[in-house]
């Protein structure tokens, strides 16, 4: 599907998601231009050419933002030309990331491509490690 929602039946999905709401999709074949904001979680597999504002966001390793991007907690698995302020940051190895990132704790795995300046809110700096990419 390539825009669609699922509604969440009560537990915790697999992917790791926690809390109520929907979780949409935005699939590959999808571009958007235009900024997208909600309330709820958010998984992009498509292109978006805008601002990013959601609970959670997913960035599959397909996927694509132009555009800054702020939630609640970010996994940034594919291409982000913009600045990210989240809470909580996993960036991927497969992530290609050009923009600063504002973080309370952040986990980068070996491999990811990270071009910006790191500016963590707050906490200590214990919140900040290396992921090892498990090869």
């Amino acid at each position: 599907m390539a825009w669609g929602n699922k509604g969440n039946e009560g537990s915790t999905a697999s992917s790791g998601r926690s809390g109520g709401g929907a979780l949409s999709f935005i699939g590959s074949e999808v571009v958007i231009n235009g900024n997208i904001a909600g309330e709820g979680d958010l998984h992009i597999d498509g292109t978006v050419e805008g601002d990013v504002g959601c609970k959670m966001l997913i960035l599959g390793q397909a996927g694509s933002i132009k555009g800054n991007i702020n939630a609640d907690r970010a996994t940034i698995g594919g291409t982000v030309n913009g600045t990210i302020n989240v809470s909580e940051l996993t960036v991927e190895k497969s992530a290609r990331v050009s923009g600063d990132l504002s973080y309370n704790k952040l986990s980068v795995e070996n491999g990811a491509q990270v071009d910006g300046r790191l500016a963590q809110r707050g906490g200590t700096a214990a919140d900040l490690k290396l992921v090892a990419s498990g090869e």
